[in-house]
């Protein structure tokens, strides 16, 4: 049976935890806890440590995800959940433009860890104000050869749809490999 460690990553309250339930098939193991801070009542409660959920995709694969804390007061964990990724998936709440630039950061802060494949997850695409997956490409600067994809977090599908993403790259890397 071969396991695949990946990481979704993205700034405070950009949908990592919502997206990470939405398929996992065990619940998930979440380090939750009350928001204190009137400053950041965007959500009742926030990740401190790490989400953890787990997908089989047949008999012989299985994908372990892990969830990163978005705030950076928590950024500590991001390297220790970094370690044995296979890849990672940077989430973004594209309705949130405030919290582009942390996106930014934490993608380059990821891709310092390992040089692994990873995807850019533009998330809450269902809703009015959403910046495309074209215009965050371009606000961001992210190479044309990175997938930058439409997301709903809270749609199973669209959550197996960013997986395979990743999945396939890294396949493709590990045959590159070989």
């Amino acid at each position: 049976m071969q396991t695949v460690k990946m990481v979704i990553t993205g700034p405070f309250s950009a949908g990592k935890t919502e997206f990470i339930r939405s398929i996992s098939e065990i619940d998930v193991v979440s380090t939750e806890r009350k928001i204190s801070s009137e400053a950041e009542r965007v959500k009742e409660a926030t990740t401190v440590a790490m989400d953890f959920g787990r997908i089989t995709v047949d008999e012989d694969l299985v994908l372990y995800l892990f969830g990163t804390p978005g705030q950076r007061r928590f950024d500590f964990m991001w390297e220790i959940l970094s370690e044995g990724m296979l890849g990672f998936i940077v989430l973004i709440d594209s309705v949130r433009s405030e919290t582009f630039r942390e996106a930014k950061h934490i993608l380059e802060i990821f891709r310092s860890y390992a040089p692994t494949p990873y995807v850019v997850a533009a998330n809450k695409q269902d809703l009015p104000d959403a910046w495309s997956p074209e215009d965050l490409r371009i606000a961001l600067k992210i190479d044309s050869n990175v997938k930058v994809l439409s997301c709903v977090a809270t749609e199973k599908e669209h959550v197996k749809n960013v997986l395979l993403e990743l999945l396939y790259s890294i396949l493709e890397g590990m045959e590159e490999g070989t």
